[in-house]
């Protein structure tokens, strides 16, 4: 028994929307659907998976674009991201037009989450860490069975979330990322928003934003 995933990416931003799921009951949630929604249902279809919730690590639109429609369409709950994020989920229309998105549905999270939550799929749970600094009610979700963390923008292979949005606080994200990341240990496997994945322990020796002094 133990947690999958998949990732999908999608929209011209190229996100790392990821489908998992637990292997025994093959109930899923799909993390940060942005659009492309054609294309996370026949990821659904193809793994056999039975859909069961939408999270949402933060609120902006390559991440949250399709989670209005997707909710609508099948009924989903939204679980996430953190109530800092309200702001850019009542701006998600605004967001759509600047970026050149398809217009995005208005939705109301289900569930907010806070730090210390955590949210279940099937037989697995994930630990919620809140991580502000990329945006105020930024989330990742984090599974110790299998060494996996599902960062959103927080942190990249090499790289770090910009903090230039409304709302975005530099010094903010590199705490973020040392007080409630790096505990997760160096061989937590990270799934970022965007490129590839990489380990807490990769970036804490080579990331220069980051890296231990």
């Amino acid at each position: 028994m133990t947690l999958r995933y998949q990732i999908i990416p999608v929209t011209a931003f190229q996100q790392n929307c990821s489908l998992v799921w637990c292997d025994e009951t093959l109930e899923a949630a799909v993390i940060d659907p942005g659009g492309d929604l054609a294309r996370i249902r026949a990821a659904v279809q193809q793994q056999g998976v039975t859909l069961q919730a939408i999270w949402l690590t933060h609120a902006h639109i390559d991440h949250a674009g399709g989670t209005g429609q997707l909710s609508r369409e099948l009924q989903l709950p939204i679980i996430g991201p953190h109530p800092g994020d309200q702001f850019w989920i009542d701006g998600l229309p605004q967001q759509s037009q600047m970026f050149g998105f398809p217009a995005a549905e208005p939705f109301t999270p289900t569930r907010w989450l806070a730090d210390g939550d955590t949210v279940q799929i099937g037989r697995q749970t994930l630990n919620v860490r809140h991580c502000p600094g990329h945006t105020p009610g930024h989330v990742v979700f984090h599974s110790p069975q299998i060494a996996r963390a599902f960062v959103g923008d927080v942190l990249f292979a090499g790289s770090i979330g910009r903090t230039d949005f409304p709302g975005g606080d530099h010094a903010t994200l590199l705490a973020s990322i040392r007080e409630r990341l790096w505990p997760m240990g160096d061989e937590t496997v990270f799934i970022p928003g965007h490129g590839p994945e990489s380990s807490f322990g990769a970036e804490r020796r080579s990331n220069p934003h980051v890296r231990d002094r």
